[in-house]
């Protein structure tokens, strides 16, 4: 109360005079005060002389009020604080009541203000500080208000309650108080009565529960930020009367207050939130990425993606690499090197459909996809490449083979994103989010939808590319549209060029800047001399027919529109699917099926032209499906027969200055290999080095026996289990097809040991062992998956050890199944030996029409067994011969 209010203990401030430099705040030596009980037993005397007295007033709205460290306008406060100190110690030096004396002004402009040291003299505290602050306001209203940065005038001046803190921490004004207590609590009424008069409050918290040796607080929130720091620096330090006995109004237990600044949004409170409310935030967080996603990186990836099909980023591209590259190194290799003779077209005549069919697909719109199939090494990428360099256009190639190599689904994202042209990519991200589902199930008992299947994110990359594609359609029509009006500009130029000159010649041309040299008179301002008008009779009159015009204005403007469309199918880009085949044990039929509709996305939408190769034509069932309502445009490549397979070895062989005469044992050798492109060439390279065609035959042969014993039969007993095909099952093919180029398919499935299995056979043709002909649609023969295999299979049924083992091997397997035909037999004629009695004929019918049930049912289970019992001694016997052939060693 400032009636018991007097300085308990003082210490000196250093004095802030007008003139002087502003101290520093570790020069400063704070004055505390406390409270001075009341003299007891006797009321003050008017008669007592009056004494020496301090106290402290704050001033507020002096300065700008810092809300952060970001806040510019204190620097205002800065640059007129040497003025507004000195106004406002004029002000204050006016008042003369109680011998008020000002001692010193200390800003404290983080909080707008002014502390104000002063000295009185008073025997009545109370009634001296009233009519001091009654003078105060008078001056103030007097001089239109106290000074301020603004020149506004609406300062207040305040007395003081507790100690003055001018601190310089990061601590910025906040219209919310934390007021803690020191001592006992304080009641909630008495808070509002000490703190309502510097302003509205919006709020008051009571008390809460806090850690052993922290002090308890209460909230305090102001409408106003100037009402908060008024509060602050008025009452921070104040001792006031606490609820310690029950009653507020009982002021024997005084507690001290300490005001602070609380930020309106505390520290971690928003992380806090979100932490608390997983099911708001985990939606929201994916939407969030989401629109992120498509918002900021879909339009980078496409354009990276449009950059990549039109060679945008590869160096061979630039101006100044082909330059260089045509003065430098070209001229060394056409130094050192000689020119290699392009292969006769009559070579791969068996080719020329096929490229025909090629370009037929693509000189017109894309409605379907075309499929290009043929056995490996068969030339398929080597035409396309031809047939791409030949058109000129833009080609996106993905290569499936390499994705099926990732080991797993984030290398095969981001291999996919390499080949297109994908980027940025975060495939790191696909795992943190299966952690965050993981966690998400744990929190909320739901996956939140963030991580996404091996699915959806292939079709996610594809989708841009498919955009991109969009583009690099768009600006090829553009770039050709310029090169055609060019060209007919350019045509425009020479058709003038020529009739001026024609005119010239037959002097019916005229130019007027001659007259106007001449001077001619009036006709020389028209430009018209005495020259002919006319090409024909010089009349000067032109006979226009109109319907010549209108025909060469149709005949024009289709022509126009031949041309563009001519010019919108060649803008098209076109996507290559190379190596397009399901790899034999993986999962990537995943992958085929969405390339697939992909595909047939940008076939039916007519985005690009789609060209898929694939060494099987089975594989084209995806593409099948994708498109259900559309045949495929089919292109088929077969090995080279005999005469174009020697047509193109010794035209190879010429080319390397080797003779290329072949003698009919030599012709003979080169066919064993047949038509494959891929051993052709192997042949040409051994014979370049030296070999002989004989010997280099052989050792092609050789070496696909090698690799045949491995791939059908594996290395040791655990890779055969790994096969998707038995050993008896690859040995009863070998040995078939050994004898005879081709096998029917149905004669083989039918029998041991593949009793109506489809899918051996069809994973050997995965694994390209053999090759299996359609007929109608469906399954005719089956051969060789290679010429030369013919061979191969020959020379590995011949070896006697590997022949010896592998059919012993076969024939356990009959004679088990065999013995099994046996039991099962037996246990059958048990069972009818017991039903038999029961089966017994009526005694007038003994004799009389066929036999019953049960005999004929024992006598054919007799025969089987028979049968049975025969075959197993037979293999037991041949078994017998096959072990003393191992025993010899061969």
């Amino acid at each position: 109360m400032l009636s018991r209010t007097r300085l308990a203990q003082s210490s000196t401030y250093t004095l802030l005079h007008l003139g002087r430099n502003r101290p520093s705040l570790s020069s400063i030596q704070y004055r505390s005060f406390a409270e001075i009980p009341p003299t007891s037993g006797s009321e003050p005397s008017t008669s007592k002389p009056p004494e020496y007295r301090e106290g402290w007033l704050f001033i507020d709205s002096v300065f700008p009020i810092q809300i952060a460290r970001w806040d510019l306008r204190h620097y205002i406060g800065i640059f007129r604080e040497e003025y507004l100190l000195g106004a406002l110690r004029d002000r204050l030096d006016s008042v003369k009541a109680h011998n008020f004396e000002v001692l010193s002004l200390e800003s404290h402009q983080k909080d707008g203000g002014v502390f104000i040291r002063f000295s009185y003299s008073a025997s009545d505290p109370e009634d001296a500080l009233k009519t001091i602050e009654s003078q105060l306001a008078k001056e103030s209203a007097k001089h239109g208000g106290l000074p301020s940065w603004l020149g506004l005038g609406k300062g207040s001046v305040w007395l003081v309650k507790g100690t003055p803190w001018r601190e310089d921490m990061n601590r910025f004004a906040s219209p919310i108080l934390k007021v803690a207590f020191e001592g006992p609590d304080v009641h909630e009424q008495t808070l509002y009565q000490i703190f309502r008069p510097y302003g509205r409050i919006q709020n008051l918290t009571e008390p809460g529960p806090v850690p052993a040796g922290t002090l308890r607080s209460s909230i305090i929130t102001f409408s106003r930020i100037q009402s908060a720091t008024i509060a602050r620096n008025v009452v921070h330090g104040a001792r006031v009367p606490s609820t310690a006995s029950g009653n507020p109004h009982d002021g024997n237990v005084k507690t001290r207050l300490r005001a602070a600044y609380q930020r309106p949004v505390q520290a971690h409170a928003i992380r806090d939130w979100m932490s608390s409310h997983p099911k708001i935030m985990l939606p929201l967080l994916a939407f969030l990425i989401g629109t992120l996603t498509y918002t900021i990186f879909d339009p980078i990836r496409s354009l990276m993606v449009q950059g990549k099909v039109m060679n945008w980023f590869d160096v061979r591209e630039f101006q100044l690499y082909k330059w260089l590259r045509i003065n430098t190194l070209d001229r060394l290799s056409r130094t050192f090197q000689n020119a290699e003779v392009p292969p006769d077209g009559g070579v791969w005549r068996q080719q020329d459909e096929a490229v025909r069919a090629i370009n037929s697909y693509l000189s017109d719109f894309p409605t379907t996809v075309a499929f290009i199939h043929g056995p490996q090494g068969s030339g398929k990428t080597r035409m396309l490449d031809a047939v791409l360099r030949e058109s000129g256009r833009k080609a996106l190639i993905i290569d499936c083979r390499s994705l099926q190599k990732a080991t797993s689904d984030s290398h095969m994202i981001a291999a996919l994103a390499k080949q297109t042209g994908y980027w940025p990519i975060f495939t790191f991200l696909n795992s943190i989010n299966n952690l965050i589902d993981l966690a998400s199930v744990g929190l909320i008992g739901q996956k939140a939808g963030l991580s996404s299947s091996l699915t959806d994110q292939l079709q996610q990359i594809l989708t841009v590319v498919a955009t991109a594609l969009k583009g690099v359609s768009s600006s090829q029509r553009a770039a050709i549209k310029k090169q055609i009006k060019n060209r007919e500009r350019e045509e425009i130029r020479i058709e003038a060029e020529e009739r001026r000159r024609r005119e010239i010649q037959r002097g019916t041309w005229h130019d007027g800047r001659l007259d106007a040299v001449a001077g001619n008179g009036i006709m020389s301002e028209l430009g018209v001399g005495d020259e002919l008008l006319s090409e024909v009779n010089g009349s000067g009159l032109f006979h226009v027919n109109d319907a010549d015009e209108k025909r060469e204005t149709e005949e024009t403007a289709r022509k126009h529109r031949t041309k563009e469309e001519i010019e919108a199918v060649g803008a098209l880009p076109i996507v290559v699917i190379r190596n397009y085949a399901a790899k034999v044990g993986s999962g990537s039929e995943e992958l085929l099926t969405v390339l697939a509709q992909w595909a047939a996305m940008l076939a039916e939408n007519q985005i690009a032209h789609v060209l898929v190769i694939s060494d099987n034509r089975e594989n084209s069932k995806y593409l099948a499906k994708a498109l259900p309502s559309k045949p495929l445009t089919s292109i088929a490549l077969f090995d080279a027969d005999t005469r174009s397979a020697i047509s193109f070895v010794k035209q190879k062989l010429r080319d390397a200055d080797i003779q290329a005469d072949f003698t009919p044992e030599q012709t003979a050798y080169v066919e064993r290999l047949g038509g494959r492109t891929s051993d052709l060439e192997s042949l040409i390279h051994k014979v370049r080095n030296g070999q002989r065609i004989e010997e280099a035959v052989e050792d092609i042969i050789n070496r696909g026996v090698g690799e045949l014993r491995k791939k059908a039969f594996g290395d040791d007993v655990d890779d055969a289990k790994s096969l998707p095909w038995t050993q008896e099952q690859a040995w009863a093919v070998l040995k078939l097809l050994s004898k005879r180029g081709e096998v029917p398919y149905y004669d083989l499935l039918l029998d041991f040991p593949f009793k109506g299995d489809e899918t051996p056979l069809r994973n050997m043709e995965h694994a390209e062992l053999i090759s299996i002909t359609t007929q109608d649609g469906r399954p005719s023969t089956i051969r060789p998956g290679k010429p030369v295999f013919r061979w191969v299979f020959e020379r590995l049924v011949d070896d006697p050890i590997f022949q010896a083992t592998q059919n012993i091997a076969f024939n356990d397997k009959i004679i088990a199944n065999s013995e099994k035909t046996v039991q099962v037999c037996e246990e059958e004629l048990q069972k009818l030996r017991g039903i038999a009695p029961l089966d017994g004929k009526p005694w007038w019918k003994f004799g009389i029409g066929r036999q019953n049930a049960t005999s004929a049912r024992a006598k054919y289970l007799a025969e089987k067994m028979l049968a049975a019992e025969r075959k197993i001694e037979m293999l037991e016997h041949k078994n017998a011969k096959l072990k003393k052939v191992l025993a010899k060693g061969g």
